[in-house]
Protein backbone atom coordinates (compact mmCIF):
# COMPACT_ATOMS: atom_id res chain seq x y z
CA UNK A 1 0.00 0.00 0.00
CA UNK A 2 1.72 2.95 -1.40
CA UNK A 3 0.88 6.40 0.48
CA UNK A 4 2.41 9.40 -0.24
CA UNK A 5 2.78 13.19 0.73
CA UNK A 6 0.67 15.87 -1.14
CA UNK A 7 0.42 19.28 -1.48
CA UNK A 8 -2.31 21.12 -3.29
CA UNK A 9 -3.80 24.84 -3.50
CA UNK A 10 -6.49 25.85 -0.94
CA UNK A 11 -7.75 28.65 -3.18
CA UNK A 12 -9.27 31.08 -0.01
CA UNK A 13 -5.79 32.00 0.72
CA UNK A 14 -3.79 30.56 -1.97
CA UNK A 15 -1.93 28.74 0.07
CA UNK A 16 -0.53 24.73 -0.65
CA UNK A 17 -1.82 22.78 1.86
CA UNK A 18 -0.20 18.78 2.84
CA UNK A 19 -2.21 15.68 2.76
CA UNK A 20 -1.47 12.16 2.65
CA UNK A 21 -3.02 10.30 -0.25
CA UNK A 22 -3.09 6.62 -1.94
CA UNK A 23 -4.80 6.52 -5.07
CA UNK A 24 -6.71 3.50 -6.35
CA UNK A 25 -5.07 0.81 -8.79
CA UNK A 26 -8.04 0.38 -10.85
CA UNK A 27 -7.63 2.46 -14.46
CA UNK A 28 -11.61 3.22 -14.05
CA UNK A 29 -13.16 5.69 -12.23
CA UNK A 30 -13.54 4.75 -8.49
CA UNK A 31 -14.80 6.36 -5.50
CA UNK A 32 -13.00 8.94 -3.60
CA UNK A 33 -13.14 8.78 0.58
CA UNK A 34 -11.65 11.91 2.78
CA UNK A 35 -10.36 11.49 6.22
CA UNK A 36 -9.99 13.60 8.92
CA UNK A 37 -7.81 13.42 11.74
CA UNK A 38 -9.38 14.35 15.55
CA UNK A 39 -8.94 17.54 17.07
CA UNK A 40 -5.56 17.86 18.35
CA UNK A 41 -3.59 15.92 15.59
CA UNK A 42 -2.08 16.83 12.13
CA UNK A 43 -0.96 14.38 9.34
CA UNK A 44 1.62 12.13 12.11
CA UNK A 45 -1.40 10.79 13.59
CA UNK A 46 -1.96 7.29 12.62
CA UNK A 47 -4.64 6.94 9.45
CA UNK A 48 -3.97 3.37 8.56
CA UNK A 49 -7.61 2.53 9.94
CA UNK A 50 -8.76 4.37 7.18
CA UNK A 51 -6.33 3.74 4.50
CA UNK A 52 -6.46 -0.24 4.68
CA UNK A 53 -9.69 -0.10 4.18
CA UNK A 54 -9.71 2.41 1.25
CA UNK A 55 -7.18 0.20 -0.17
CA UNK A 56 -9.01 -2.89 -0.10
CA UNK A 57 -12.12 -1.22 -1.66
CA UNK A 58 -9.62 0.37 -4.23
CA UNK A 59 -10.96 3.83 -3.32
CA UNK A 60 -8.75 7.02 -3.74
CA UNK A 61 -8.26 8.09 0.03
CA UNK A 62 -6.86 11.75 1.00
CA UNK A 63 -5.57 12.92 4.52
CA UNK A 64 -5.69 16.23 4.66
CA UNK A 65 -4.10 18.68 7.17
CA UNK A 66 -7.07 20.84 7.29
CA UNK A 67 -4.94 23.79 9.56
CA UNK A 68 -3.83 21.10 12.00
CA UNK A 69 -5.05 20.97 15.70
CA UNK A 70 -7.85 22.91 16.67
CA UNK A 71 -6.06 25.49 18.33
CA UNK A 72 -5.13 28.59 15.95
CA UNK A 73 -7.76 30.83 14.46
CA UNK A 74 -6.82 29.14 11.13
CA UNK A 75 -7.84 25.75 12.58
CA UNK A 76 -11.47 24.47 14.29
CA UNK A 77 -13.95 24.65 11.38
CA UNK A 78 -12.91 27.98 9.79
CA UNK A 79 -13.69 28.92 6.59
CA UNK A 80 -9.70 27.99 5.78
CA UNK A 81 -10.82 24.55 6.57
CA UNK A 82 -13.84 24.50 4.64
CA UNK A 83 -11.78 25.47 1.41
CA UNK A 84 -9.15 23.15 2.21
CA UNK A 85 -11.06 20.12 2.11
CA UNK A 86 -13.14 21.07 -0.97
CA UNK A 87 -9.55 21.80 -2.82
CA UNK A 88 -8.80 18.50 -1.47
CA UNK A 89 -11.79 17.10 -3.63
CA UNK A 90 -11.02 19.21 -6.38
CA UNK A 91 -7.21 18.02 -6.63
CA UNK A 92 -7.53 14.22 -6.35
CA UNK A 93 -10.52 14.94 -9.34
CA UNK A 94 -8.28 16.73 -11.39
CA UNK A 95 -5.88 14.23 -11.61
CA UNK A 96 -7.48 11.04 -11.14
CA UNK A 97 -10.65 9.21 -12.29
CA UNK A 98 -12.95 9.75 -9.93
CA UNK A 99 -16.34 8.25 -9.71
CA UNK A 100 -18.09 11.77 -8.68
CA UNK A 101 -21.17 10.14 -7.22
CA UNK A 102 -19.45 8.14 -4.58
CA UNK A 103 -17.40 10.84 -3.05
CA UNK A 104 -17.67 10.31 0.81
CA UNK A 105 -16.13 12.26 3.80
CA UNK A 106 -15.69 10.23 7.19
CA UNK A 107 -14.26 11.18 10.49
CA UNK A 108 -14.70 10.91 14.60
CA UNK A 109 -14.41 13.71 17.30
CA UNK A 110 -12.57 16.73 15.73
CA UNK A 111 -12.90 14.61 13.08
CA UNK A 112 -16.52 14.61 13.32
CA UNK A 113 -17.16 18.06 13.84
CA UNK A 114 -14.77 18.47 10.50
CA UNK A 115 -17.49 16.00 8.80
CA UNK A 116 -20.79 17.41 9.94
CA UNK A 117 -19.15 20.92 9.32
CA UNK A 118 -18.52 19.52 5.60
CA UNK A 119 -21.78 18.03 4.87
CA UNK A 120 -23.57 20.99 6.49
CA UNK A 121 -21.50 23.23 3.93
CA UNK A 122 -21.10 21.23 1.36
CA UNK A 123 -23.85 19.28 1.02
CA UNK A 124 -23.86 19.08 -3.09
CA UNK A 125 -20.16 17.91 -2.47
CA UNK A 126 -20.49 14.25 -1.08
CA UNK A 127 -23.00 11.33 -1.55
CA UNK A 128 -22.58 10.46 2.33
CA UNK A 129 -20.70 11.75 5.24
CA UNK A 130 -19.67 9.33 7.96
CA UNK A 131 -19.63 10.86 11.52
CA UNK A 132 -18.46 9.71 14.87
CA UNK A 133 -19.00 11.23 18.53
CA UNK A 134 -18.75 14.51 16.72
CA UNK A 135 -18.58 18.41 18.35
CA UNK A 136 -21.76 19.24 17.15
CA UNK A 137 -21.98 22.84 18.72
CA UNK A 138 -18.58 24.68 19.13
CA UNK A 139 -20.08 26.79 22.29
CA UNK A 140 -21.16 23.93 23.75
CA UNK A 141 -18.53 22.10 23.47
CA UNK A 142 -16.45 25.29 25.22
CA UNK A 143 -19.08 25.45 28.35
CA UNK A 144 -18.53 21.69 28.42
CA UNK A 145 -15.11 21.29 28.57
CA UNK A 146 -14.42 24.55 31.08
CA UNK A 147 -16.40 22.65 33.77
CA UNK A 148 -15.82 18.92 33.45
CA UNK A 149 -12.11 18.66 33.78
CA UNK A 150 -10.91 19.23 30.18
CA UNK A 151 -9.92 22.78 30.18
CA UNK A 152 -7.93 22.03 27.68
CA UNK A 153 -9.87 21.52 25.20
CA UNK A 154 -12.16 25.07 26.38
CA UNK A 155 -8.93 26.78 26.62
CA UNK A 156 -8.28 25.68 22.55
CA UNK A 157 -11.71 27.18 21.81
CA UNK A 158 -10.32 30.10 23.07
CA UNK A 159 -7.43 30.86 21.00
CA UNK A 160 -9.26 29.43 17.83
CA UNK A 161 -12.04 32.16 18.61
CA UNK A 162 -10.49 35.17 20.18
CA UNK A 163 -12.02 34.77 23.21
CA UNK A 164 -14.47 32.85 25.51
CA UNK A 165 -17.87 33.07 24.26
CA UNK A 166 -19.21 32.91 27.16
CA UNK A 167 -17.99 36.83 27.35
CA UNK A 168 -17.01 37.91 23.99
CA UNK A 169 -19.85 38.15 21.50
CA UNK A 170 -17.19 38.15 18.67
CA UNK A 171 -16.19 34.84 19.87
CA UNK A 172 -19.50 33.60 20.21
CA UNK A 173 -20.56 34.59 16.65
CA UNK A 174 -16.79 32.64 15.82
CA UNK A 175 -17.80 29.62 18.04
CA UNK A 176 -21.06 29.46 16.22
CA UNK A 177 -20.00 30.41 12.70
CA UNK A 178 -17.98 26.94 13.43
CA UNK A 179 -20.45 25.12 14.49
CA UNK A 180 -22.20 22.45 12.56
CA UNK A 181 -25.98 23.01 14.17
CA UNK A 182 -25.46 26.64 11.98
CA UNK A 183 -25.79 25.65 8.77
CA UNK A 184 -27.34 21.76 9.13
CA UNK A 185 -31.12 22.61 8.80
CA UNK A 186 -29.96 24.10 5.23
CA UNK A 187 -28.25 20.52 4.35
CA UNK A 188 -31.00 18.52 5.56
CA UNK A 189 -32.52 16.03 2.55
CA UNK A 190 -29.38 17.01 0.28
CA UNK A 191 -26.60 14.74 1.83
CA UNK A 192 -26.99 11.08 3.59
CA UNK A 193 -25.63 11.60 6.75
CA UNK A 194 -24.62 8.92 9.46
CA UNK A 195 -23.87 9.77 12.87
CA UNK A 196 -23.05 7.32 15.58
CA UNK A 197 -21.44 7.44 18.65
CA UNK A 198 -21.18 5.83 22.09
CA UNK A 199 -23.75 5.89 24.73
CA UNK A 200 -21.20 6.63 27.75
CA UNK A 201 -19.48 9.30 25.78
CA UNK A 202 -19.21 12.75 27.79
CA UNK A 203 -18.78 10.62 31.17
CA UNK A 204 -14.91 9.29 29.94
CA UNK A 205 -11.81 10.54 29.51
CA UNK A 206 -11.90 12.28 25.92
CA UNK A 207 -15.13 12.77 26.07
CA UNK A 208 -18.43 14.73 24.04
CA UNK A 209 -21.99 14.50 25.20
CA UNK A 210 -24.16 12.64 23.15
CA UNK A 211 -26.16 15.31 22.89
CA UNK A 212 -24.11 16.84 19.66
CA UNK A 213 -24.70 13.54 18.19
CA UNK A 214 -28.46 14.06 18.99
CA UNK A 215 -29.31 17.28 18.02
CA UNK A 216 -27.13 17.19 14.86
CA UNK A 217 -29.34 14.56 14.09
CA UNK A 218 -32.74 16.60 15.10
CA UNK A 219 -31.68 19.08 12.28
CA UNK A 220 -31.56 16.51 9.58
CA UNK A 221 -34.63 14.59 10.68
CA UNK A 222 -38.51 15.76 9.93
CA UNK A 223 -39.70 16.71 12.89
CA UNK A 224 -41.73 13.95 13.80
CA UNK A 225 -38.86 11.90 13.81
CA UNK A 226 -36.61 14.18 16.26
CA UNK A 227 -35.66 13.07 19.79
CA UNK A 228 -37.30 15.03 22.36
CA UNK A 229 -35.32 17.41 24.85
CA UNK A 230 -36.64 15.90 27.92
CA UNK A 231 -35.19 12.14 26.09
CA UNK A 232 -31.88 13.98 25.27
CA UNK A 233 -31.70 14.65 29.12
CA UNK A 234 -32.31 11.16 30.49
CA UNK A 235 -29.81 9.63 27.92
CA UNK A 236 -26.90 12.51 29.02
CA UNK A 237 -27.65 12.22 32.49
CA UNK A 238 -28.18 8.63 33.07
CA UNK A 239 -26.52 6.73 29.95
CA UNK A 240 -29.60 4.70 29.16
CA UNK A 241 -31.81 4.89 26.27
CA UNK A 242 -35.32 5.58 27.29
CA UNK A 243 -37.66 2.37 26.73
CA UNK A 244 -39.64 3.70 23.92
CA UNK A 245 -36.48 4.79 22.39
CA UNK A 246 -34.37 1.40 22.76
CA UNK A 247 -33.65 -0.47 19.19
CA UNK A 248 -35.35 -3.96 19.45
CA UNK A 249 -33.93 -4.70 15.39
CA UNK A 250 -31.78 -7.43 14.85
CA UNK A 251 -28.27 -7.22 15.74
CA UNK A 252 -25.65 -5.30 13.41
CA UNK A 253 -23.13 -7.38 12.55
CA UNK A 254 -20.67 -4.76 11.45
CA UNK A 255 -20.69 -3.30 14.75
CA UNK A 256 -19.50 -6.64 16.61
CA UNK A 257 -19.45 -5.85 19.98
CA UNK A 258 -20.46 -2.23 20.19
CA UNK A 259 -23.94 -3.45 20.55
CA UNK A 260 -26.76 -0.86 19.08
CA UNK A 261 -28.97 0.58 21.82
CA UNK A 262 -31.16 3.38 20.02
CA UNK A 263 -31.17 3.74 15.88
CA UNK A 264 -33.24 6.41 14.28
CA UNK A 265 -33.48 7.05 10.16
CA UNK A 266 -35.65 10.18 9.06
CA UNK A 267 -35.02 11.87 5.28
CA UNK A 268 -31.56 11.21 4.51
CA UNK A 269 -30.22 10.98 8.15
CA UNK A 270 -29.36 8.26 10.30
CA UNK A 271 -28.51 8.06 14.58
CA UNK A 272 -26.48 5.46 15.88
CA UNK A 273 -26.20 4.98 19.70
CA UNK A 274 -24.32 1.88 20.98
CA UNK A 275 -22.93 0.62 23.88
CA UNK A 276 -19.44 2.29 23.92
CA UNK A 277 -17.75 5.84 24.73
CA UNK A 278 -15.86 8.31 22.66
CA UNK A 279 -15.31 5.57 19.84
CA UNK A 280 -15.15 6.32 16.09
CA UNK A 281 -15.87 2.33 14.43
CA UNK A 282 -13.85 2.75 11.17
CA UNK A 283 -16.19 -1.01 9.94
CA UNK A 284 -19.31 0.20 9.65
CA UNK A 285 -18.54 3.35 8.68
CA UNK A 286 -16.88 2.12 5.74
CA UNK A 287 -19.30 -0.46 4.97
CA UNK A 288 -22.07 2.02 5.06
CA UNK A 289 -20.56 4.60 3.05
CA UNK A 290 -19.58 1.98 0.30
CA UNK A 291 -23.36 1.61 -0.02
CA UNK A 292 -24.08 5.44 -0.94
CA UNK A 293 -24.06 6.73 -4.17
CA UNK A 294 -25.54 10.76 -4.67
CA UNK A 295 -28.74 10.75 -6.05
CA UNK A 296 -30.32 7.35 -5.00
CA UNK A 297 -31.53 5.97 -1.81
CA UNK A 298 -29.93 5.74 1.12
CA UNK A 299 -29.38 2.20 1.93
CA UNK A 300 -29.15 1.86 5.92
CA UNK A 301 -27.13 -1.25 6.42
CA UNK A 302 -23.12 -0.95 7.64
CA UNK A 303 -21.50 -4.30 6.44
CA UNK A 304 -21.14 -7.83 7.32
CA UNK A 305 -17.56 -7.90 8.44
CA UNK A 306 -16.36 -6.14 11.92
CA UNK A 307 -12.51 -5.86 11.20
CA UNK A 308 -11.65 -5.23 14.77
CA UNK A 309 -8.18 -5.80 14.85
CA UNK A 310 -7.78 -1.60 13.27
CA UNK A 311 -10.06 -0.07 15.64
CA UNK A 312 -9.00 1.61 18.58
CA UNK A 313 -10.66 4.48 21.13
CA UNK A 314 -10.02 7.55 19.76
CA UNK A 315 -8.45 10.64 21.58
CA UNK A 316 -9.53 14.13 19.88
Amino acid sequence: MTVETVNYLSRLDNTMQPALFRAAQSSEARPLVVCLHTWSADLTQNPDKYFERAAKRDWHCIYPLFRGPNWTPEACGSDLVVSDLECAVEFVCSRYKVDEKRIYIVGGSGGGHGTLLMAARRPDLWAAASAWCPISDVAKWHDFSDTDGQKCYAEHIRMACGGDPRLDQNAFAQAMHRSPVTFLPDAANRCIVDIGTGIHDGHTRFSVPVSHSIEAFNLLAAPEDRISAADIGVIVRDEVIPEHLRYTGAADPAYGPYKVLLRRTSQLARLTLFEGAHDLVPGPAFGFLERQERGKVPVWASGEVFDSHLDTELGR
